[in-house]
Formats: C-alpha cells, structure tokens, sequence
C-alpha cells in the first residue's frame, strides 16, 4: 500500500490558486456589465416610473437584456471588490482596509436592500402587471426610509470606498499604476457625470481598472497575497 506524505496531502488541499484565478476572472465583469448596460439602456438613471415604464414597453427585448446584465453587477460586485482589497492591501495594507470597510459595506447594503435586479417598470412589463399599482409601489419604495439609507451607502461606496481602494492599488505597486487610477476616475465621478452616456463610459474605465487587478492575480504566484505586507503605507 502506497503512503502519502505530509507534503502531498498540504499540496493536494492547496486550492489557493483556484481561488486566485477565480477571482481574477470575476474582477472585471461587474464594471463592465454595468458600463455595457448605461451604454445601451434607453432611459436615463434618474427616470419616473412612467417614463421608464414606457421605455421598457418600446423595447421589451433590451429590457430582458438589461436584466442579466445587472444580474453580473450585482452578483460579482462584492467578490469583485474583494479581489482589488485582496491584491492592493500587500503594498498599502491601512488603505485597501478602509476602501475595504468602506465599499463593501455599501455595497452589501446594495444588494441587500435596493430591491435587486427586477426593478417595478420592468416587472410591470415581464409580468403584466397593473401599471398603476406597480407605479404606487415604486413611490411607496422610493419614500422608505431605510432605501434611503441603503441608496446613501451605497454611493459612499462608490464614491469614497472606490476611490479609496484605488489609491491603495496604485500605492501597492502589484498592479499597474493606471489601473488604480481607472478605479479612482470611474468611481470617485460616476454620481456626477452628466447622462448615461458618459456615466457608462467612466464605469468601463472603472472595470479597465479591475482588470488591471486581474492581471496582478493572474501573474503572482500562489501564496505571494497571504505573506505579511512588506510595506506600511
């Protein structure tokens, strides 16, 4: 009978690189996802119901579209997010803990609590359902306090939890300094970027910048991320 050693079964168990490849592959696709749907989406964020509704109804078939696409968003999100802190906390470990904190709470909050990826116009039109209704629920959903709160952590992640791990990323040196930068521009003037247009082209130099964290996971051998960092910024 053939014996394993200590050695091959620590081997056998070691499912790091796994991991790492995964969460290189997941890094970019919730940027992109979302960058492809402001690029496509034939209403503007800050639409009424109504109006959405309508535009929905016009185009039922992007609508579905639409749907998957902030399906990506929203289920790699936070494994998206992790993957930047997990790359940029070896060179910048105090920074990438902050945008850390801070992204990742919002963005829990997010998904949590903002009503997921079948939005009140686009169930009225999948389902049928009655406009009117619907249009009282969407109302009802916008004054709820706690939506509130959610929608506001959900920015601050956005904005200064992004901006935060993409000054940590830069700073870490384990990624191009430009991909930090990406995340920085795409997050830090998503809110304040006029139309979809534009807001959907900083969030694909958002997702660049997640890819520039792809690229450091997929180049660094297993084991590199779980040594004590060598640097304190």
């Amino acid at each position: 009978m053939s014996r394993t050693s200590s050695a091959d079964v620590a081997q056998l168990a070691d499912v790091r690189g796994f991991w790492r490849v995964l969460l290189a592959v997941i890094a970019p696709l919730p940027m992109l996802a979302k960058g492809i749907y402001y690029l496509i989406t034939p209403v503007e964020g800050g639409a009424s119901y109504d109006e959405t509704l309508a535009a929905f109804t016009a185009h039922e078939r992007l609508a579905g579209v639409l749907m998957w696409l902030d399906v990506v968003f929203v289920v790699g999100l936070v494994p998206a997010t992790y993957a930047v802190a997990w790359v940029a906390r070896r060179g910048a470990p105090r920074l990438a803990t902050a945008g850390a904190l801070v992204s990742l709470l919002g963005f829990l909050a997010g998904v949590a609590l903002l009503g997921g990826v079948i939005t009140p116009a686009a169930a009225t039109v999948r389902h049928d359902l009655d406009p009117a209704a619907m249009a009282a629920f969407s109302d009802a959903m916008e004054g709820e306090p706690l939506i509130g709160v959610a929608g506001l952590l959900f920015i601050t992640a956005v904005v200064i939890g992004l901006g935060l791990l993409g000054g940590a990323l830069w700073r870490s040196r384990y990624a191009p300094a430009w991909a930090g930068i990406a995340i920085m521009a795409g997050g830090i003037t998503h809110p304040f970027l006029p139309g979809a247009l534009a807001q959907g082209i900083g969030l694909l130099v958002a997702a660049a910048g997640f890819a520039g964290a792809s690229y450091a996971l997929l180049r660094t051998p297993d084991g590199v991320f779980d040594l004590p960092p060598a640097r304190v910024s």
